[in-house]
């Protein structure tokens, strides 16, 4: 039997936490189509997906984009190119820099799967209809502020 709540606090009406119950399931919905073909990751889609949008890279420039602490962006670039998906040069200007940059693999990998991410966007899209553009922009709008978050801290 269960008790009295401790609070009047409701966690599933709480919006971070919609957010990130969200987020996980968006991510595991895909996630799906490019483990089951390719054997990676969440985060190593992401370090490939990022890749995919520049020749070369930096962990630290990545680690900033995805939003993922740099030992992880690390080990995920160390498993993509043990996988033969990503190649790790040193920055000749900074050596303390690796940078990254995809493979024909890679290359081949984002390629194939670049329209199957477009058609689960669509899925995604449709669901939210005439209300697609407007949702978007206020998730843009949320990151923005949270870039900064003395801009949510106005007391």
């Amino acid at each position: 039997m269960k008790g009295a709540p401790v609070s009047a606090f409701k966690l599933d009406d709480f919006l971070p936490y919609q957010l990130t119950v969200l987020s996980s399931r968006v991510s595991a919905g895909f996630s799906k189509h490019y483990r089951n073909a390719y054997g990676i990751s969440v985060s190593e889609w992401r370090v490939v997906a990022h890749l995919s949008q520049a020749d070369s890279v930096s962990v630290r420039e990545i680690h900033a984009r995805v939003d993922m602490d740099k030992p992880k962006v690390s080990r995920a670039a160390s498993r993509l190119e043990a996988a033969g998906y990503v190649t790790k040069t040193i920055n000749p200007q900074d050596r303390r820099l690796v940078e990254l940059s995809l493979t024909p693999k890679g290359r081949d990998m984002i390629a194939a799967l670049t329209p199957i991410a477009r058609d689960y966007e669509a899925q995604l899209s449709a669901v939210l209809g005439e209300a697609d553009q407007a949702f978007r922009d206020r998730v843009a709008a949320l990151s923005a502020a949270l870039e900064d978050e003395t801009d949510l801290d106005r007391d």
